[in-house]
């Protein structure tokens, strides 16, 4: 596996809630994965990233992956070859 570019395809956020989508290639082609991270201000003043959510934050975390799961099905549609639609299929000459 190797990564297709060393920057994030797309960022999905809700408040302090982010999910980063990566796009990767493999033997099967390209295939995505999500990192999802919470910022937060340390006390110098940092913006950093932790992977835990308290109580309250777990819908936002959910509602966030719902939207990063539409757009990796988006981007896999632009990635699909383009095939005829079986419902409208091309005529055959």
């Amino acid at each position: 596996m190797t990564t297709v570019n060393n920057k994030p395809i797309d960022t999905i956020r809700d408040g302090s809630i982010k999910a980063t989508i990566w796009a990767n290639f493999g033997e099967n082609g390209t295939f995505y994965t999500v990192e999802i991270s919470r910022t937060y201000k340390d006390d110098q003043g940092n913006y950093k990233d932790a992977h835990s959510f308290s109580g309250t934050q777990l819908l936002r975390v959910a509602r966030v992956s719902h939207l990063v799961y539409t757009r990796i099905a988006e981007l896999r549609q632009q990635d699909a070859p383009d095939t005829p639609d079986a419902t409208n299929p091309e005529p055959v000459s």
